[in-house]
């Protein structure tokens, strides 16, 4: 599926660009649900969360500003997906248990795919005519089940309707990174993922679920 941005960003859109599969938004995770509640104001040092969702968005507004092509556009992003995203907490949390008896490779295969289908879909939903402008809460709050979550919105440049983007932050050996993201401030992409991610890898094992991430990556690079 290729997203396209009209200058208003709304909210189906997001779902279908960011959680990337049918089912995002009826798939809701309790989890995620508890995840919003906390309004606990979060420690003065844990401030430098909201770094990496920052340099996220300045680069996608950069690849959105002169980014021609989606390859152009992903080139630009990646450097900032890299170092904003957890992605193998990510990915093992969306395909679950069966994450476990995975053989080294298949792991190594997937990380590698799930990798370019996260750019991919960046680079697909961002292009020039979308004009999307990018806000972010400069304090973070304190998740319940540990971490810092930060509050952002995405919406039009003209002012028109907005959509709250949460990030799940969690403080690891390589600093604050994403392990999961909230949009409309509940509706989780890994548990988003992991419905999406279940039938691919029961109908085709890791092979499978990496061909079906390559395929979704060549629709969204393909201008």
């Amino acid at each position: 599926m290729i997203c396209r941005f009209s200058p208003k960003v709304t909210l189906s859109l997001l779902s279908a660009c960011l959680l990337a599969g049918p089912v995002a938004m009826a798939t809701l995770s309790p989890v995620a649900l508890a995840q919003t509640v906390g309004t606990e104001t979060a420690p003065a040092d844990a401030s430098s969360a909201v770094a990496p969702i920052s340099a996220l968005y300045d680069a996608l507004k950069a690849a959105q500003k002169t980014g021609k092509t989606a390859q152009q556009r992903a080139t630009m992003i990646a450097p900032a997906v890299d170092r904003a995203f957890d992605l193998e907490a990510i990915l093992r949390r969306s395909v679950g248990v069966r994450y476990n008896s995975l053989s080294p490779s298949d792991r190594t295969r997937l990380l590698g795919s799930f990798r370019q289908f996260t750019i991919a879909r960046y680079a697909s939903s961002f292009k020039p005519e979308a004009q999307a402008a990018f806000t972010v809460a400069p304090q973070t709050r304190s998740n319940p089940t540990g971490g810092q979550i930060v509050d952002t919105t995405i919406g039009g440049m003209d002012g028109g309707d907005v959509t709250p983007i949460d990030y799940i932050m969690t403080n690891g050996a390589s600093g604050w990174r994403i392990t999961d993201v909230l949009l409309n401030a509940h509706i989780s992409q890994v548990a988003a993922q992991r419905a999406d991610f279940g039938g691919a890898l029961s109908q085709g094992g890791a092979s499978g679920l990496a061909d079906h991430l390559d395929s979704k990556t060549a629709h969204f690079l393909h201008d």
